[in-house]
Parts: structure tokens; sequence; C-alpha cells
């Protein structure tokens, strides 16, 4: 009996892998008292301590029906084994604004085989930080999670709400799967991204809904192999590539599929954005059956992106777009311009095709045009609205 308990006290067994008894880390059996008032954050570092030096694949357990006052914290790695993190209750970031640095919230790094699994809500409680940056208070906010250097991950269940700034961050990692997302805030809370993605090679992600204040999914610089399908966004900024080319860099993104995906009351819908003086090429990009309802800008290449507005004017870039594939795209826009492929003046954007695309003002009796700037491709299909550069 007494020694039954000395193991409640740190580890619940679960399952047994090859005769080596996996342990389940309760944060609760390490301290945190999980009532949303105090702070929890050491129970959670020691809980993570304890998983990460176990060698049996363990799991890392947030109970149910609690909520856990969390400040920012680090998960490192590298881990003995394999670790599942198991997210039942929820999560609570403590409110208002961070002093000192702002990096990000929770952060997974240096973890290869992380798995996540929530049923929970991670509440990133980031009213503060939007009131500040649209006062122009505040030149930064933090992301709420991150998961970085983690190859052969899985995401799967999450539901963040509210984050200061970018809910989630995927970077530098090969072969992650993300699924089932559930992503919320305000159609106004500024640069809310649902799904970054960068430096990553071998993504999936899918069957998820975000409604943000900015791109629902941003895929950025260094993606190899990106495969977004099943997306419900809306309102936000619709699923973008990039932005690209930022400060005169030279960024590399190729092999992006976006598929079956719905969009609607957002800014933008297909995306790809690249800054004035970036280099580099972004290209093998394909979105195929999206769905899209009271949309500013459906079919969007810029490559003049500046959200600031304090660019030089039309300063060329040298960052190629080309081999871009839009098929069976329909909806309708409650702009004039439908698809606006507004390329480099130094360097044309190539291969592009659209196929099967049929964009409808949102008004009653409205029309819609299509604009285009050194742009070359193909037209297959019935096209509306027609597309004059495009042969």
């Amino acid at each position: 009996m007494g020694f039954i308990s000395v193991l409640t006290l740190s580890v619940l067994v679960s399952w047994t892998i090859g005769g080596v008894a996996a342990a389940t880390y309760s944060v609760v059996d390490h301290g945190a008292k999980g009532d949303g008032q105090t702070d929890d954050t050491q129970a959670f570092t020691d809980t993570w301590n304890a998983v990460c030096s176990d060698a049996a694949a363990p799991t890392f357990q947030v109970p149910a029906s609690k909520t856990f006052l969390l400040g920012q914290v680090l998960f490192q790695g590298p881990c003995q084994s394999n670790v599942h993190v198991e997210i039942s209750g929820n999560i609570l970031r403590p409110s208002g604004l961070w002093s000192g640095g702002v990096g990000s919230w929770i952060v997974f790094n240096n973890v290869n085989g992380l798995s996540i699994d929530s049923t929970g809500v991670i509440d990133c409680q980031g009213s503060a930080y939007w009131t500040c940056r649209n006062n122009h208070q505040c030149s930064d906010a933090p992301s709420a999670l991150t998961v970085l250097n983690a190859n052969g991950s899985r995401l799967s269940g999450l539901k963040l709400i509210n984050s200061p700034s970018k809910h989630l961050i995927v970077g530098w990692s090969v072969g992650v799967t993300i699924d089932r997302i559930n992503i919320t805030a305000p159609g106004d809370s500024p640069n809310t991204d649902g799904v970054f993605i960068l430096q990553s090679q071998h993504v999936s992600l899918s069957n998820s809904i975000m409604s943000t204040g900015d791109d629902c999914v941003a895929i950025g610089d260094g993606n190899l192999d990106v495969n977004v399908t099943q997306i419900t966004c809306g309102p936000g900024h619709g699923i973008s590539i990039g932005s690209l080319g930022r400060e005169n860099s030279k960024a590399q993104v190729e092999r992006i599929h976006v598929s079956d995906c719905s969009i609607f009351n957002a800014t933008n819908g297909l995306r790809i954005k690249t800054w004035q003086g970036g280099s580099g090429y972004a290209k093998n990009i394909s979105f195929e059956s999206i769905d899209l309802a009271t949309v500013d800008n459906p079919i969007l290449i810029d490559q003049y992106y500046c959200p600031r507005k304090d660019c030089a004017v039309n300063q060329s870039t040298t960052l190629q777009v080309s081999n871009v594939r839009y098929n069976n795209i329909a909806g309708t826009t409650t702009a004039v311009t439908a698809i606006n492929l507004n390329c480099s003046q130094s360097v044309t954007c190539t291969d592009i095709t659209l196929q099967n695309i049929n964009i409808q003002s949102a008004a009653p009796g409205g029309t819609v045009v299509a604009n285009c700037s050194n742009a070359q491709g193909t037209v297959v299909g019935v096209v509306t609205p027609t597309v004059p550069c495009l042969n």
C-alpha cells in the first residue's frame, strides 16, 4: 500500500510498451492548483522536467475540470523519448501586458516526436495588447503557442482563443501534422494570425476552423511541401503565402497546395504577398476547390506588399512567382477587382494558370473585373471575370 501511494504522488502508470511502463505525469501531482488564480508555471515546468527525462514515451497531462494560470514557459528538449502532451483542462494566460521582452507565451523547442492532443481551451487573454497596438503604444505582442525544431510532431484538437498576436507558430520542423485546430479572435484584433508556418518541410494542416484578425493561415519563408486542406476561414485575411522578402531578404517557398477550403467575410481570399526589394522565389503553388463568400480580394498576387504604407514607391523586387495554379474557385466578392495579379516590374510572374473560376459581385447587379501587371500564363475552361493578360 505504501509503495502504491508513493507512485501516485508523481506518476500514473497507464500503459506498457515492450514490458516498460509508460507513465502519465499530471501537473496536479507536481503542485498545480488549477483554480484559475494561482500561478501554476513552476508546476508545469517541474512536470516537464520529469516527462522529458523519461525514456518510455511518457504523457504530460493537464487534467480536465480545472483552469491553470500559466505564465511564460519554455518546454525545452531534447527529451529521452517521444512525449505526448494531453490537454484536457483549460490553460489561461495572465491578463494585461508583460514587462520586458515579448517572445511567445508557450514554447516547445527541440522536441522530436512531440504529440499534443487537446479537448481543453487555451485562453490567451490578449485584448490588452490589441488596444495597445491599435493605439500605437506597443510595437509587438507575444504569440500564443510556438513549436520549433520538432520533427515528426502532431498537433490535434487544439482550441486557442484571443491571442495577443499569432495563435500557433510551427517552424524549423520536418514532418508535422496539424489537425482539428479551432482558433477564434475578433476580426479587428491586430496580427492575430491563426497558423503561421515557416522554415519547415512536409507539413499537413487540415480540418480546422479559424476566425481571426489576420491571416487564417500564413505560409512564410523557407517552406517546402505544405498541404492545407479543409479549412474554414472567416473573418480574417484569408490564406496567404507570405509575406516574403521583408527587408530585402531572400525567400524560398515551393510546393504549396491549398484545397477544399471555405473563406468568408474576409479581406483576402487566396493571396501571395511579397515585399518590395526582396529576392528568391515562390513556385509550384496550387489553390483548388475553394468556396468564397463576400471576400474583398478573392485572388491576389501582391508583389508590392507594404502594410504600413511606408515603402519606397514602386520599388522593384527580384522575387519571382511562378507555376501557380488556381482551379475550381467560386464565390462572391465585395470589390470590383476580383482577380488582381500585381507582379513585379523587374521579374515577371510566369506559368499562372486560371481554370474554372467563377467570381461574382456580392452586390445585386454588380460587376467584377480582373487586373494584370506583368503576369503571364494560361486560362483553361470558363474564367469569370475575364483575365486579359493570360492566353
